[in-house]
């Protein structure tokens, strides 16, 4: 399934995200911008796992942003300390009426709603291999490039030749 929906309203939108998830994503990349961080949304990282935010700072330093709607949420996954090899820090997003209490203490904890977000605690950092932050940089710029491609695709500016292009950024 592609990232970005070509046929929708809004090819930001997949449908596989909760309007709570969503509400929470928006908390997220609002903070980020503000901060003058590049963040992207859905990037499949090099062990196949998907990120729900990636988060570049101006220096290059790579946090990912687990987004975590409901405790249920939170209990359904264990997938998330995969994600460690991936980034220089590990932060967990949710909304306020998630308990802080229940995220693990060894990963940064956010609290969102749709207009930003407020960080209840820093994340330990745990820096990235030089050639592992080299591969996550590029995956991030060139499913950047092709997610561009197929909005101006989309929005009528290109023809359908980007289809197919977010796979191919992986």
């Amino acid at each position: 399934m592609p990232i970005v929906a070509l046929h929708s309203d809004n090819p930001f939108v997949d449908g596989r995200q909760s309007d709570r998830a969503l509400d929470i994503r928006a908390g997220v990349e609002r903070y980020f911008d503000e901060q003058g961080w590049a963040t992207l949304a859905e990037l499949s990282l090099e062990s196949g796992r998907r990120a729900d935010v990636v988060a570049i700072s101006p220096k290059g330093d790579v946090t990912i942003v687990e987004i975590k709607s409901s405790i249920a949420d939170l209990k359904a996954d264990s997938k998330w300390p995969d994600y460690r090899p991936d980034c220089d820090t590990l932060i967990f997003a949710t909304l306020a009426d998630v308990p802080a209490d229940i995220f693990p203490e060894d990963a940064g904890l956010m609290i969102c709603d749709t207009y930003g977000a407020e960080v209840l605690r820093a994340a330990p950092e745990e820096r990235m291999t030089p050639a592992r932050r080299k591969k996550l940089h590029l995956r991030f710029a060139r499913a950047s490039a092709f997610r561009l491609a197929r909005c101006c695709a989309h929005a009528g500016v290109a023809g359908d030749a980007f289809s197919e292009a977010d796979s191919r950024a992986s």
